[in-house]
């Protein structure tokens, strides 16, 4: 460990960020505590399908203390949460893909958001997953449209009309014959992460998977 992290450490111990509780090794995502109760999905209960994805993977399902801790990283603007949810995601990703990705992005905030938010959480994340997978990451997609959040709206046609035509691609983008991952924090009815992908497709890209911390039903 840098000299410099164990200082952080000591100044601002690492909590587990679903009880909150210090972590006595600072260098897990969670506390031995939680892991058992927490809502795993496990092999094809953690896969979903999404439109123009060759997959989409989520280590955990949107329930019990998975929500809370969520709301808490988005809305209590609690960045922190960034790398352990990304541990997360990428020991859900590590085991998935026969060959390693070429890029990781994500399904970036409007600019609005992230002005309001202060930070783009799925970056945070997807920057995580890259940095533990050794996987480059960087954004490919930026959001040209301010929508109401997909958590506001419960029917999955409310929800495709709200994500149709609120992304593109940055400019300049080739994608052309990678493997990308696609992260964002949550899958409902997965009509963000389609219309990404379908962009990122549109770039070149070969293959696209999704991945996400947590699952939630659809309807």
């Amino acid at each position: 460990m840098r000299a410099c992290e164990r200082v952080l450490d000591l100044l601002f111990p690492p909590k587990c960020p679903f009880c909150q509780k210090i972590l006595e090794e600072p260098r897990a995502p969670l506390c031995p505590e939680c892991r058992p109760k927490l809502p795993w999905l496990e092999g094809k209960a953690g896969e979903r399908r999404i439109d123009f994805a060759d997959g989409c993977y989520s280590p955990l399902a949107y329930r019990d203390g998975v929500p809370q801790a969520v709301h808490r990283y988005k809305f209590s603007r609690v960045r922190a949460l960034g790398k352990p949810f990304g541990a997360l995601m990428a020991q859900c990703l590590g085991g998935r893909l026969e060959e390693s990705a070429d890029l990781i992005c994500w399904a970036p905030l409007s600019k609005k958001r992230l002005r309001e938010r202060g930070f783009d959480q799925a970056g945070l994340m997807a920057r995580e997953v890259g940095r533990l997978l050794s996987v480059p990451a960087g954004p490919a997609l930026e959001k040209v449209r301010d929508t109401a959040p997909q958590s506001e709206l419960e029917e999955a046609s409310a929800r495709r009309a709200n994500a149709r035509g609120a992304y593109a691609l940055l400019p300049g983008v080739d994608l052309t014959g990678k493997r990308v991952v696609l992260v964002d924090d949550v899958v409902t009815s997965g009509s963000t992460l389609s219309e990404c992908a379908a962009l990122l497709r549109q770039g070149g890209a070969e293959e696209v998977y999704c991945l996400t911390l947590a699952q939630a039903r659809s309807g």
